[in-house]
């Protein structure tokens, strides 16, 4: 049996197996350097802003779009855009990035968490309604990691309680449900155009809705609250509504339009790897790969797996056994570890509900009503079981392929052939996790 690298061993893989993201092609050249040569560097209206917008909106189907400074400015924008208030209710899921729950704070709204699907992660839709009370004005469930939370019952449980549906799309960019792509079920759909999502920007997002009304109150926010007259098209300077900062910028806007030229390729790789990873780590006892829901296409912005003691043979507790293979991994030179390391609502801002200035608020506009917010963790048994014993795996992105993979899953059958001698260094000092230049970012 070849020695583990953890116990002095030589590792598998090496940093320069591992290729960076984005990929950068001549399309990105071209069209940043179309914006160099124009000398139009920002604008809400601005060429390449104006052009991402009309062909994100032509590749999901919608039929609006409005880029942004961020995926975080545009669930805020969403939920401002649709009436959401001080004092109300915004459910979303119990496992998500922060920005899910606390773009609600931002609004003065009080965020609501729901568990999750254990083989999705996605927000558990049986479990939705039992969370709906009369305050309750919106929902943001949350195609996590990729893939795509379950439509159709949310969608039917927020018309049958009149709520508005704004869907968390920004790690799923090309994800589809029943054929339809994700961020045009509800009345807004939210994507991240950060350096690590399937369709970067290095920085931005992108808010769809078919709502007009909507449409135009997101463009009031965007910038400011600013009226715009109607025959000149030049800002009044005139604050009609609380607005924000919230517009994209030429580079990263000319960045995104010439990925998303080669998003529908780049996914395939993802795809291609994923499923081969899954196929190949679901034989090793143990080891539980991620799960991708029939009629839809998983996109894989992140690849998940969780580890199972008992299906291992092991007698170890599930978090202790997570945290040594893990380590063990990282050893041979797999750059692995976790993403979100608690379910959202263990976070102290919501765990000490201080709020703005240590006043409490939003939580006390209700509380001073005498209604009680309760976040327990043992509210959200299965995003904790999932925050215990998932790591995620890096590199399945393009330009990564077949030789990688292989390789990765060659560590994997090295670790788990001797688990005994990985348990044995479970205390040991290493420190597990991506790395930052592998997505583009120092």
């Amino acid at each position: 049996m070849e020695k583990l690298a953890i116990d002095g061993g030589s590792g598998i893989l090496e940093r320069s197996n591992y290729k960076n993201w984005p990929v950068i092609t001549d399309d990105d050249r071209r069209l940043v350097n179309d914006v160099l040569e124009s000398g139009i560097v920002a604008g809400g209206t601005a060429p390449q802003v104006s052009a991402l917008e009309k062909e994100w909106a032509a590749y999901t189907g919608a039929k609006h779009c409005l880029t942004t400074c961020s995926g975080t400015a545009a669930l805020h924008m969403a939920l401002a855009a649709t009436g959401v208030g001080p004092g109300d209710e915004v459910i979303t899921s119990a496992f998500t990035f922060l920005a899910s729950a606390s773009c609600a704070i931002h609004q003065n709204a009080i965020p609501v968490f729901v568990d999750i699907d254990p083989r999705t992660y996605c927000i558990d839709p049986d479990k939705l309604e039992a969370a709906i009370t009369p305050r309750t004005k919106a929902i943001i469930p949350v195609d996590i990691q990729g893939c795509p939370c379950e439509k159709d019952k949310i969608m039917a449980i927020a018309k049958k309680h009149n709520l508005v549906v704004i869907e968390d799309s920004c790690q799923a960019h090309g994800a589809l449900y029943k054929g339809k792509h994700v961020g045009t079920f509800g009345h807004v759909g939210a994507f991240s155009l950060n350096n690590f999502k399937n369709l970067c920007g290095g920085e931005g997002g992108l808010f769809i809705t078919d709502d007009e009304d909507i449409l135009n109150k997101g463009i009031l926010i965007r910038c400011f609250g600013d009226e715009v007259d109607e025959e000149t098209h030049r800002r009044k300077y005139n604050a009609s509504i609380l607005g924000y900062m919230y517009r994209n910028q030429e580079l990263p806007a000319a960045h995104a339009r010439a990925q998303l030229m080669h998003l529908d390729e780049l996914n395939a790789v993802r795809i291609e790897n994923a499923e081969y990873l899954s196929r190949e780590l679901a034989k090793i006892p143990g080891v539980i790969p991620p799960y991708c829901p029939p009629d839809c296409r998983h996109v894989y912005f992140m690849y998940n797996v969780r580890f199972d003691p008992e299906a291992a043979g092991v007698k170890c507790e599930p978090r202790r056994f997570r945290e040594a293979i893990e380590k063990a991994l990282y050893k041979e030179g797999m750059l692995v570890g976790q993403w979100q390391t608690m379910p959202v609502p263990a976070q102290d801002l919501f765990q000490s509900k201080l709020g703005y200035g240590a006043t409490g608020h939003p939580w006390s506009v209700n509380e001073a009503k005498g209604i009680k917010y309760d976040y327990s963790i043992e509210n959200y048994p299965v995003a904790q079981m999932l925050c215990d014993t998932y790591t995620v795996i890096h590199g399945i992105h393009a330009p990564n392929g077949r030789d990688l993979m292989e390789k990765i899953v060659a560590v994997f059958q090295k670790v788990f052939g001797d688990l005994d001698t990985v348990l044995k260094h479970a205390d040991d000092k290493i420190y597990p996790g991506g790395d930052a230049k592998l997505y583009g970012a120092s």
